[in-house]
């Protein structure tokens, strides 16, 4: 087998369509594109994503709703059972972003309950959930 001999099989590749190549071809004179018209142009039937021909468009017309805090993206959220997987005994941000439990992003942390702790951990400067700083004090720990 020889780099210069390779070719595909036989019906793989289909051949475009000659438009505009005379009246025999099925798409000659006006080549498939109709009378005038905004496609009938060269170069000129391409609208915006969402263009209604200046009509109100439709994500225009719908009602804004919801709200996205930009403050979310700061803030990254550590599960109670992950922190068994930190060495330190004092739990600090640091401590977490060594860990690889924050976002590289985040610039603060809080700690959810979801799961159980097993061990007596210090957690400092660190955001905790209700329901999580009863879980770590339950476990012998203590939240600054």
């Amino acid at each position: 087998m020889r780099l210069n001999t390779l070719k595909p099989a036989a019906g793989a590749r289909k051949s475009g369509v000659r438009v505009g190549r005379g009246i025999g071809s099925g798409l000659g004179k006006t080549a498939g594109r109709g009378h005038k018209g905004q496609y009938a142009r060269s170069g000129k039937g391409k609208v915006k994503a969402g263009f209604e021909g200046g009509q109100m468009p439709l994500q225009r017309r719908l009602p804004k709703v919801g709200f996205r805090s930009k403050m979310a993206r700061d803030v990254s959220e550590v599960l109670l059972y992950k922190l068994d997987t930190v060495k330190a005994d004092v739990i600090d941000f640091d401590a977490l972003k060594t860990a690889g439990l924050v976002e590289t992003r985040a610039v603060r942390a809080k700690i959810v309950k979801k799961g159980e702790i097993k061990r007596a951990l210090k957690i400092k400067g660190v955001a905790v959930t209700a329901g999580a700083k009863a879980a770590i004090e339950a476990a012998g720990g203590s939240v600054e």
